[in-house]
């Protein structure tokens, strides 16, 4: 009986997808387990398995095409019995090597080659890893996986393309054909001499255009971002920090910090733990409008905005203010790889009470970012940058960062504001405050 492959339950709030790629053609087996395709919801993509073996005899949506919830995506039907081969059909194999004689004149099967040949194993791997694979032809069975799990991830792919290119020598030509320099010139005839060349017809200049839709994240990015302007009172107010604290904490503990937990020490750590104190200090930041109440927030799930090849995502540190410094970095680390592989899920992305996000990464100097609803509070941090400032009377120079703070002047003040971000800059130019915080 036919098996029908449906669009499984996307998650809170999320009811439709679009069909981002499919792994299998109509005709082909597919096994239990098996992925078949590839959704793109607004916030994740997600991979929809095969729930019995057989053949996918139909695709009912294909790639681009918008699905909800419970739609059909394709039927899978149960494999024809296998057929037994005849020996009229099976391929001539040499008695020499097929079988062996006893000295009494029997013959004994010797080892004989398996039919049919067994089929090469393929590597479990990210959607965004089979992609890069099928576009470069690479056999993903020959990538070794770098994460624990033996899933191939696109930078394997990608490590596994450079190593190849490396190893490639030049092509020599066999050919004897003599090189353009080394044959004889041919000369021209008088009539031919007195005739000049035409010049070449300069190039036209192209003038190309390309329509690329956009995908369910972008147009979601979009929508939302238009939303957090149009619903919020949104200010934003700066100011810079010396960072000439955190910048040798993180030189004197970077090797000890890096062997003991096995990742390393950056700076966001120490506004995550800056904010908590801030937010602690000044709990309307760490808040919500609902209706006409104002939800006061007494924990604290920060988000870390990181940027992804299709967009920004913001996924959440849960109860960060229980992390310690290697909780929150290792943290950040997991999200990073999770945006590249597009393997963020959808409590990853749940919920949050305020934002920090990094424009320093991409060489941002200064910004003012645009809240993350229904939040009222995002910090955004910026490059860090040798600037001359005035110290005891000198001109000096040091690591300086601006810093910028985005917030909904409906529930915060500016005064609130203000005092908040002085805050963090107090707390970052002093990190041994920090523990006392803590």
């Amino acid at each position: 009986m036919p098996a029908k492959i449906v669009v499984p339950e996307l998650g809170e709030s999320v009811l439709e997808a679009t069909v981002r790629h499919w792994l299998k053609n109509e005709g082909e087996q597919v096994d239990v387990g098996e992925v078949l395709v590839s959704l793109e919801t607004d916030k994740v993509d997600l991979e929809v398995g095969a729930e019995r073996s057989g053949v996918l005899r139909k695709i009912e949506h294909h790639e681009g095409e918008d699905v909800k919830v419970g739609d059909v995506l394709g039927i899978i039907e149960e494999a024809p019995a296998q057929v037994a081969v005849s020996d009229a059909t099976k391929p001539s194999v040499k008695l020499a090597s097929a079988t062996k004689t006893s000295p009494s004149g029997a013959v004994v099967p010797s080892s004989a080659p398996t039919w049919p040949p067994a089929a090469s194993v393929q590597a479990p791997a990210t959607p965004s890893a089979r992609r890069l694979a099928r576009e470069r032809d690479v056999d993903l069975s020959e990538v070794t996986p770098s994460d624990g799990g033996g899933r191939v991830t696109r930078d394997d792919v990608e490590v596994f393309l450079s190593r190849n290119h490396a190893t490639e020598q030049p092509k020599t030509s066999d050919s004897t054909e003599p090189s353009i320099a080394a044959r004889p010139r041919r000369l021209a005839s008088p009539e031919q001499a007195a005739v000049p060349k035409a010049a070449p017809a300069p190039a036209a200049i192209e003038r190309r255009e390309e329509r690329v839709r956009m995908s369910r994240r972008r147009q979601t990015i979009a929508r939302r971002l238009v939303e957090a302007q149009h619903t919020a009172a949104t200010l934003t107010t700066f100011n810079e920090a010396d960072m000439s604290a955190v910048m040798e904490l993180r030189k004197r503990h970077k090797e000890a910090f890096q062997k003991r937990y096995g990742v390393g020490l950056g700076i966001v750590s120490f506004f995550v733990k800056a904010s908590i104190a801030a937010l602690r200090a000044f709990p309307m930041l760490n808040a919500e409008i609902d209706g006409d109440e104002i939800v006061l927030k007494h924990y604290y799930d920060i988000g870390i905005a990181v940027g992804a090849a299709e967009g920004l995502v913001v996924p959440v540190l849960r109860d960060a203010d229980r992390l310690s410094f290697a909780g929150i970095e290792q943290g950040i680390k997991d999200f990073a790889r999770k945006a590249a592989d597009r393997t963020l899920s959808l409590d990853d992305l749940r919920g949050g009470t305020f934002t920090i996000t990094n424009g320093g990464v991409f060489g941002s100097l200064v910004s003012t970012p645009i809240l993350n609803p229904p939040q009222v509070g995002i910090l955004g941090l910026h490059k860090v940058q040798e600037r001359p400032v005035s110290l005891g009377g000198e001109i000096v120079n040091r690591p300086m960062m601006y810093l910028a703070l985005s917030y909904d002047h409906r529930v915060v003040d500016g005064r609130e504001a203000v005092q908040f971000l002085v805050r963090v800059k107090e707390l970052i130019e002093e990190p041994a405050s920090l523990l006392l915080e803590a």
